[in-house]
């Protein structure tokens, strides 16, 4: 599965020091080893968006499996003062011994659905919570966001190549929820030792002006790449860049790139260049600055695949996925916040997902101990065990899985609910 941080980083001080602060009082007044039950789920979606994309439980359960607290990191608890001798010795022994159950990536989720389940002492369980909680608004986030831009392209494949507009480590987790919502590659390498993800690149601009001219630059990439590279043609003008390549590069050119401007317009004329200069077949790449709506007003122009980069990895303006971590039942029994406008529900929920008989999703059930829906018969459950005693569990799905459910996940949705326009949820979620 692997974890995009640095193979020597601990993940254990990657908790929040109110953890800590829980902690070591739970353990001086008793109550940290009483079985609780905590949850992870969604109040709403983000603004506009009808359905969310589970992503990063993977890497949650490398993280899990990782939460150690080592030598280094107890001495610079004890040096700061963060916690006492008790709570320190207590951190020295802790490996997470709980059980963990929740929507396998590239499930939809709406708001209410119980995504992860922890279920543990309170002081194993309480300690994860910021660790959970970031991977899993960070890569839910990109996910959700690239499937938006995935079902815009309409089977184009799009390019992820937003690496240099995030942190280092989160580039190479954003290229892997990317890839599960639907995105072809990336151009993000690391990305791809980890994950078995397809790498693509050209070039920059940089390449077209380091040369003395851009024919000089074309002729160093066609030597060096073969013809079925792709050209990067705006860099001065368009219709003298195009009249370059193809003279470069021969109408076998595999594809040219345009990252500035109209693009629309600009693809358009193109076209009828490249098939002017008998380079019918070459395919017309275009970036810059595109997200889902961009790639949707394209859709009627010749554009064959789609670089995106600042968008997706900040999600589309929906940089997270706005999920939280509650505790929802303390020794077996029900426990509830009713704070205004974030209340949680009490007690350990399962899920299930109601469709018609043609496959159309049409209810997102969900229902505590007692409460069980009659079955209908073509419900689904939605959470599957991830980890029991502490262990992972075994043979869970892998990343092409995760791209497989989604995809059906979507083909699910009643129509309405592929939009990008806002709106309510696709499907309503029922609790019972």
């Amino acid at each position: 599965m692997g974890s995009p941080e640095p193979a020597t980083t601990s993940t254990a001080l990657l908790t929040d020091h109110y953890e800590l602060t829980m902690l070591g009082s739970a353990l001086a007044d008793g109550t940290a080893e009483r079985p609780c039950v905590f949850e992870v789920f969604a109040r709403r979606l983000p603004d506009g968006r009808r359905y969310g994309v589970v992503a990063g439980t993977a890497r949650v359960l490398d993280a899990i499996a990782d939460f150690r607290f080592t030598d280094a990191e107890l001495a610079q608890l004890e040096a700061t003062a963060v916690v006492d001798d008790t709570t320190l010795a207590w951190l020295a022994d802790y490996e997470f011994a709980g059980d963990l159950d929740g929507y396998a990536e590239g499930e939809l989720y709406f708001p209410g659905s119980p995504i992860l389940t922890l279920a543990g002492s309170f002081a194993e369980c309480v300690l994860l919570e910021t660790l959970v909680l970031s991977i899993l608004n960070h890569d839910s986030a990109i996910a959700s966001a690239a499937a938006r831009m995935s079902g815009a392209a309409h089977g184009r494949p799009i390019i992820e190549m937003g690496g240099r507009r995030t942190h280092e480590w989160a580039a190479v987790a954003a290229a892997r929820a990317s890839y599960l919502a639907g995105f072809a590659t990336t151009s993000n390498l690391e990305a791809g030792r980890r994950y078995g993800i397809p790498t693509r690149g050209t070039v920059a601009h940089a390449f077209t002006l380091l040369h003395d001219s851009e024919e000089e630059a074309f002729r160093s990439q066609v030597d060096k790449m073969g013809a079925d590279t792709t050209l990067l043609v705006d860099t001065y003008d368009i219709t003298a860049g195009i009249e370059t390549a193809v003279r470069v590069a021969g109408p076998e050119l595999g594809a040219i790139r345009i990252d500035s401007g109209d693009v629309g317009p600009l693809a358009r004329r193109a076209r009828e260049q490249l098939d002017s200069l008998g380079a019918k077949d070459t395919r017309i790449v275009v970036s810059g600055d595109l997200d889902e709506h961009a790639i949707a007003a394209l859709r009627a122009e010749p554009v064959d695949a789609y670089g995106v980069g600042t968008s997706v990895v900040t999600g589309s303006g929906a940089p997270t996925a706005g999920m939280v971590y509650k505790l929802v039942e303390v020794d077996g029994k029900p426990v509830a916040k009713r704070s205004a406008h974030k209340e949680s529900r009490g007690g350990r929920k399962s899920a299930l997902r109601r469709h018609r008989g043609t496959g159309t999703a049409v209810e997102e059930v969900v229902w505590t101990a007692g409460t069980t829906p009659e079955p209908e018969p073509n419900d689904r459950p939605l959470q599957l065990p991830l980890i029991r005693g502490g262990r992972v569990e075994p043979d869970l799905p892998t990343l092409d899985d995760a791209r497989q459910r989604l995809r059906r996940g979507l083909v699910s949705l009643p129509w309405e609910g592929l939009k990008l326009s806002h709106g309510e949820p696709a499907i309503p979620t029922l609790f019972l």
